[in-house]
């Protein structure tokens, strides 16, 4: 560790920002100004996003982690009674959902819980048998997945702005990627009719999506083609829910112990 004081202060901190959170927290006790680094917003803005995918099946959790051989681990269920649940959708919405056979997104109110709708999609109404997927792009714009059910060809578009969460009228969308050659997969598999989950990585779409027969497949498209697509072997159950989920530095707020109080109160 010696050998780190003789880098420059922003060297070290750009070679912080490229290690994966998880293996950050070790760090913590190098120094006070590696403590502090991790807890600063600049640094955990800047912090380099590390992809990765969530499968859940009857009995497990997976995460499935591009880097850049397709590496799965088994995470430990850690909430009492979930093995006893049975899951019927794993999403990541951000409060925000598209409906698939309309063309335009909704925001759910949490507080009032109430749906209202909040920005067009970039297209007419989708046919029932696309893949239609909502996702976030670079942390604060929304991104969207198309691929159509009869000619196969996948569309990604991004919106050009940060997000407005409070109002969306003035989202504006552009295409951001698009593949239409002839050995594209079929994201939606027909016997559950589930959509696939994905992330952009660069200048690649990673897709996750399960086939007619239950098995998960990673796709990697670039340079307007497919460049590889692997069946995740090592889950133990066939016909996996799965997600796009991307570790972070953000910290959990922990509750106020007077509004605990008062709730207990009350």
């Amino acid at each position: 560790m010696a050998h780190l004081k003789n880098l420059p202060w922003e060297l070290t901190e750009e070679i912080l920002s490229r290690v994966p959170p998880k293996s950050l927290v070790r760090f913590r006790t190098v120094s006070k100004q590696w403590n502090a680094l991790f807890d600063d917003k600049t640094f955990i803005n800047n912090h380099k996003m590390t992809f990765r995918f969530i499968l859940t099946t009857k009995s497990k959790i997976y995460s499935v982690s591009i880097d850049p051989v397709i590496v799965v681990r088994e995470l430990p269920l850690g909430t009492p009674g979930l093995e006893s649940l049975e899951l019927n959708n794993l999403v990541d919405c951000n409060e925000l959902l598209t409906d698939p056979l309309c063309y335009h997104i909704h925001k759910f109110g949490f507080s009032n819980s109430i749906w209202v709708r909040f920005c067009n999609l970039p297209f007419g109404r989708n046919h029932d048998g696309d893949a239609l997927v909502l996702g976030v792009f670079r942390g604060d714009r929304f991104s969207l997945l198309k691929q159509c059910m009869v000619t196969k060809k996948i569309e990604v578009f991004v919106t050009e702005n940060k997000i407005n969460h409070e109002n969306g009228d003035d989202v504006v969308w552009k295409n951001f990627m698009t593949f239409s050659s002839p050995n594209l997969p079929d994201l939606v598999e027909t016997v559950k009719f589930s959509n696939p989950s994905y992330f952009i990585e660069d200048k690649r779409l990673v897709v996750c999506s399960r086939d007619n027969t239950g098995h998960a497949w990673i796709y990697i498209l670039g340079d307007s083609k497919l460049i590889s697509k692997t069946r995740v072997d090592g889950v133990v159950d066939p016909w996996p829910l799965h997600c796009s989920f991307v570790p972070s530095l953000v910290p959990v707020p922990a509750p106020c112990q007077k509004e605990e109080q008062a709730e207990l109160q009350v």
